[in-house]
């Protein structure tokens, strides 16, 4: 059966899968090389696909310069559109997988929110979905869904995160507290005092400090004598007794039950920040995350 000119103009229109997610991930890494590698590809054959799509299209989607790959005006105008309709059938397809018992759910996670308060509490995630295997990476500041394979991340802070779904989780309450050895050689009765001692801080909350003390009506210039990266390591050097420290009351609750800390000022300052699930807005609706969604969410109002 002779085909008729609109199934050709179709097919020509319409190039094949493998066409497009390789001139994709080419387009997004700016490199045949790096598309090769998270396609699992050769970097020739990533070459013979872009460079037949643009015969197909009878267009030129990528400029050779002095060995840089850079996309054509065409190309560029090409790649923003056609990503939104790859991520449409990417979704589809989670969907249809959905009515399957299983999933996999790739999660990256703030590294002490990760083991003080996931970790004891996955086990009733795992027992309520035993068929959803959950893979873990630890991340401290936000970074680009397009260039990870994650389908959802905790996220602390504003819950602006551009081009994905944010689900509020819960507010912080941070309070200062040390070690009670260090409390009994610096006496402290209120905030002045407090200001006083060697202030332990965090590097993505340089601010903490001055709005804990500002709240408390003590205006204060001087800067934490040390700065950690990770929670875990300021509360240890805090338990060492190297100052005062202003950490989470529940990511801190095994060292005030033994009292290798001890609160000095239970009164915390008002936060506009907060912890949030962040999902990209082509998982928002996949299985594994809309059960882990709600399994935070009712944790959260247990906690």
């Amino acid at each position: 059966m002779k085909k008729s000119p609109i199934d050709t103009t179709l097919r020509r229109l319409i190039p094949s899968t493998s066409m497009l997610l390789a001139f994709e991930a080419a387009a997004r890494l700016g490199s045949f090389t790096k598309a090769a590698k998270e396609l699992h590809q050769t970097q020739g054959a990533i070459s013979r696909q872009v460079a037949a799509m643009e015969h197909q299209l009878d267009v030129c989607l990528f400029e050779r310069q002095h060995k840089t790959l850079v996309l054509s005006d065409a190309g560029q105008r090409y790649a923003n559109e056609i990503r939104p309709a790859l991520g449409i059938i990417r979704n589809a397809s989670l969907n249809a997988m959905s009515n399957v018992p299983s999933g996999l759910l790739n999660l990256a996670i703030l590294p002490t929110f990760g083991t003080r308060w996931i970790m004891p509490r996955l086990p009733s995630f795992l027992t309520q979905h035993p068929n959803i295997n959950v893979n873990f990476v630890t991340r401290l500041a936000p970074f680009d869904f397009a260039q990870e394979n994650l389908h959802a991340a905790i996220h602390y802070g504003h819950g602006d995160w551009a081009g994905a779904q944010c689900t509020f989780l819960m507010h912080e309450q941070t309070v200062p507290v040390c070690s009670q050895k260090f409390l009994d050689q610096h006496p402290m009765q209120c905030a002045k005092d407090i200001s006083e001692q060697p202030l332990l801080g965090l590097a993505s909350r340089d601010s903490a400090w001055r709005k804990w003390l500002e709240y408390h009506q003590v205006i204060s210039h001087v800067e934490p004598a040390m700065s950690f990266e990770e929670i875990s390591t300021l509360t240890q050097a805090a338990v060492s007794g190297l100052g005062v420290a202003l950490l989470p009351t529940f990511l801190i609750e095994p060292e005030l039950s033994s009292q290798q800390l001890v609160i000095l000022n239970d009164t915390p300052a008002p936060s506009y920040l907060g912890y949030y699930l962040v999902t990209p807005l082509v998982y928002a609706d996949y299985a594994p995350i809309k059960a882990f969604r709600q399994w935070l969410i009712n944790a959260m109002a247990n906690t």
